[in-house]
């Protein structure tokens, strides 16, 4: 009987041990997509309390914690609810959690960022809270101090158009932490103009911009502006959440006459509605191409699921679910539509449904060229699908039909800076998965290719990929040893 989670945990042969820990295990992070928040990050004040870092904002472990029956206010907090209550219950969650991807993480996070080896229940609780509270009011524990303590070499956040990047503007300045914060640019609010959300939005974008969008040309305009101001302020990434995939051709006109209806509060159909934001963007892919940024589609998310829960709590809380609509008709038009105007740039394909991963795998092997590596991605397990099985579905499928040597590799999606160990989860996984390849002969262990590719997909890749340039800083290889 194996040890739980001992220095081979999910390595199940010498040759993945060796690929692990003399490849993987020593390369840096490009964590490129995450929702920590900038201004938390610059302003940098420590944590007061195990909850508080470990539980705010993560709805991974809220969700699982509705599961196990825990009430709301113990979830995400209510009147006379403390801190370690909430802890309290988490800890009486977590053993319940067995197969569920939060039951390694969470003791990797104590372990590796808090050297709390103890396995989580309600019992050893009152221990491991006395713990992490000491350490973290001992110093080392602020945002930038779990970034740099992690290896982490470039954090890009998820931003929107109309916010003011004032934190990545000071981040910027400063440029003495040692590791880059760089926005992204989420422009789903300007897509969506058949929701109640985009009148609203609207208005945040003019007081951002300083004067009125009151016509369609006038919101592309704004919206080059922003992206501009973003790329001066560091960006190379966009990021889409396309809930539904839509592809019908409009004019410019027919795209104003839409916009023009939305704005004077008629309501738009279905058929406008993909009108509108198929124009708008192959707008956006040609501004994102001009300037070498990668854009990066989120697929087939059901969002906010629970109305009831939703008023109370808000999104981003854990009622959300895996969407199953159209996809390889629409997105085949709208990235050949991107090609032929000129304007495809590198590109992320993720989908929240697995069931997708082999259409994607083929979309992409459709666009590649332009002599990039791996130019369009298939994007990593994300979100419902970052679990063992999730992760090798991925892998295979990108290695079935593709270039897996390519893939520029994992990244958090997380509000928590304690989610950096997600990072070792996939790297002892993707392995394993070579490892096993090497043992049953289907690949030569030739250590020395083997490096090149684990290097790539754990850190070299995304460097390169993103060209986040020489302030990620040059890794020197070691020597490749045999098995």
């Amino acid at each position: 009987m194996k040890t739980f989670m001992d220095d081979r945990f999910l390595l199940g042969s010498d040759t993945a041990v060796t690929l692990y820990e003399q490849f993987a295990k020593p390369m840096p992070i490009i964590d490129y997509h995450c929702h920590l928040d900038p201004q938390a990050i610059y302003e940098n004040k420590p944590f007061n309390n195990l909850t508080e870092v470990w539980l705010y904002g993560d709805h991974y472990k809220w969700r699982a914690m509705r599961a196990n029956g825990i009430e709301e206010q113990y979830v995400t907090g209510g009147e006379g609810v403390s801190d370690y209550d909430r802890f309290l219950a988490y800890a009486k969650t977590v053993p319940m959690t067995i197969g569920n991807p939060l039951y390694h993480w969470s003791h990797l996070e104590l372990r590796r960022l808090f050297g709390i080896d103890e396995l989580i229940n309600e019992k050893n609780a009152p221990i491991i809270w006395e713990k992490a509270n000491a350490r973290l009011s001992g110093g080392g524990f602020t945002p930038q101090d779990l970034i740099r303590g992690s290896n982490v070499r470039v954090v890009c956040t998820t931003d929107d158009p109309a916010d003011s990047l004032e934190y990545h503007r000071k981040l910027m300045e400063e440029n003495r932490h040692g590791f880059q914060v760089r926005p992204s640019f989420r422009p789903d609010k300007a897509l969506e103009l058949a929701r109640a959300t985009f009148r609203p939005w609207l208005k945040r974008l003019e007081e951002i911009c300083g004067y009125e969008v009151s016509n369609y040309d006038l919101l592309l305009k704004a919206l080059e502006e922003r992206i501009e101001a973003f790329h001066q302020t560091g960006c190379l990434l966009s990021d889409h959440a396309i809930d539904t995939v839509m592809f019908a051709e409009a004019t410019r006109e027919q795209a104003a006459a839409i916009y023009a209806k939305a704005l004077r509060g008629e309501s738009v159909t279905a058929e406008e509605e993909a009108q509108y934001k198929t124009h708008t963007l192959l707008f956006l892919a040609r501004e994102y191409s001009k300037r070498g940024w990668t854009m990066q589609l989120h697929i087939h998310a059901n969002r906010s699921n629970n109305t009831v829960m939703f008023e109370k709590v808000g999104p981003d809380t854990g009622f959300d679910s895996i969407n199953a609509g159209p996809l390889a008709g629409p997105l085949v038009k709208l990235l050949d539509g991107m090609e032929m105007d000129g304007g495809l740039p590198r590109t992320i394909l993720y989908s929240l449904n697995a069931g997708d991963n082999d259409v994607l795998a083929s979309i992409i092997g459709s666009f590649q060229g332009g002599g990039i590596p791996g130019k369009i991605q298939l994007g990593s397990a994300w979100w419902f699908n970052d679990t063992i099985d999730g992760m090798l579905a991925q892998m295979k499928s990108l290695a079935n039909m593709g270039l897996l040597s390519r893939f520029v590799g994992m990244l958090t999606d997380s509000r928590s800076f304690l989610s950096y160990p997600r990072h070792e989860y996939f790297r002892r996984i993707l392995c394993n998965l070579i490892g096993d390849w090497v043992e049953n002969g289907l690949v030569p262990a030739d250590m020395e290719l083997l490096q090149t590719i684990v290097e790539g997909i754990c850190y070299r890749n995304a460097e390169a990929y993103f060209r986040f340039g020489s302030e990620s800083a040059q890794i020197d290889r070691p020597t490749a040893a045999g098995v």
